[in-house]
């Protein structure tokens, strides 16, 4: 039993579905993802953006497929790639079957505008044969015509409606290897999609705020549109949706599991907002700690409070912490225990180099 119940989240249990050797649902972790945004038929480029993502910690990638010279770059692309491929489809459902034959792991389709049941039928074939799921996307954006001239705007009861009819499409060709996705840009509207989506299927459920905006406002709108819906267990696989360098959208949805206790990857950093009493420049301190801890993979907590009013307490919660102190003296923590005194020099070199030892030993005893 846990000694902090109030930070459990009971997540809704969903039907598991594989995308390449990664699986969604059930009681797997939820997924993190991001797009590219190179040019497909530019191989190496694209190539080097997806390692770039997966460095970061991507689990998936998407690839836009919007043209037949698309798919067949794509076949080199999953070939070099180190996490499984959804190619992102529209509108032509032979895109869709290259992009299956091509090594694709998961097609990102709407079956609306995929061209037909008879053609749709034909790109399930193909997923079925090359081991391939299906993320159906709907999005306010796009909705289907006659579904909003029935509800005039797009609207939560709009969304849900679009998701269960594509679903039922895809299940009439006899498939269950299926994920998705209800997004919008408006916060409050992907909120109640998704809550009531949950509540009419156990598929598991694609997070996002689509078309968020630049870095600050799309940030904070997918950590509470998403953080809200996993806080309730709903979420199996997340995109945060970034006008932004896409290695971005990694780091926010990283950072949106790990504030939820929901993943623990990399050095989680505590530290102060920073006043007149901080014994040391604790802003400066953090962005140079975050950048060279960045290649840090095992999960390490680390405090950096600039003066003892709450520094000792959050270095007892840490694996690693640095409390400011009076004349250039600040104390290291070891495991919470006081360990020795250290000037504002020797901050960067000696974190740095206890969390590395750290991450060495964590790794040797595996």
């Amino acid at each position: 039993m846990s000694l902090r119940p109030y930070r459990d989240i009971i997540k809704k249990k969903t039907k598991e579905i594989k995308v390449g050797d990664i699986r969604i649902g059930g009681s797997n972790p939820i997924s993190v993802q991001s797009m590219t945004n190179t040019l497909t038929t530019n191989v190496s480029a694209t190539i080097n953006q997806i390692e770039c993502l997966a460095n970061e910690g991507a689990d998936l990638v998407r690839v836009s497929c919007p043209d037949e010279n698309s798919t067949k770059a794509l076949k080199e692309i999953c070939k070099h790639s180190k996490v499984p491929i959804i190619a992102d489809i529209h509108f032509h459902y032979k895109r869709a079957i290259e992009a299956a034959e091509s090594g694709a792991k998961c097609l990102r389709i709407n079956p609306g505008n995929i061209g037909g049941k008879d053609k749709l039928k034909e790109v399930v074939s193909s997923a079925k044969y090359n081991d391939c799921s299906l993320r159906i996307g709907v999005n306010a954006g796009s909705l289907e015509r006659d579904l909003l001239e029935k509800y005039k705007e797009p609207c939560p009861e709009a969304l849900v409606e679009s998701a269960l009819k594509n679903i039922r499409l895809i299940e009439d060709n006899n498939f269950d290897q299926i994920k998705i996705s209800v997004k919008s840009s408006d916060v409050f509207l992907s909120i109640a999609a998704y809550r009531q989506l949950s509540k009419k299927t156990d598929y598991p459920l694609h997070l996002g705020i689509t078309e968020s905006g630049s870095f600050v406002p799309g940030s904070v709108k997918s950590s509470i549109g998403i953080g809200t819906l996993l806080l309730e267990g709903i979420g199996d696989t997340l995109r945060v949706s970034l006008s932004d360098d896409p290695i971005k959208e990694i780091k926010i949805g990283n950072e949106i599991l790990k504030s939820l206790n929901l993943r623990s990857r990399g050095v989680k950093i505590i530290s102060c907002p920073s006043c007149a009493r901080q014994g040391f420049d604790v802003i400066k301190t953090v962005k140079i700690l975050e950048e060279k801890l960045a290649h840090i993979k095992t999960p390490i907590t680390l405090s950096i409070i600039g003066c003892v009013v709450n520094g000792p307490g959050e270095a007892a919660q840490t694996e690693i912490g640095i409390t400011g102190g009076g004349q250039n003296s600040n104390m290291l923590y070891i495991n919470g225990i006081q360990n020795k005194k250290i000037n504002n020099e020797q901050i960067i070199s000696k974190v740095v180099s206890l969390v590395e030892k750290k991450e060495a030993e964590i790794l040797n005893k595996k």
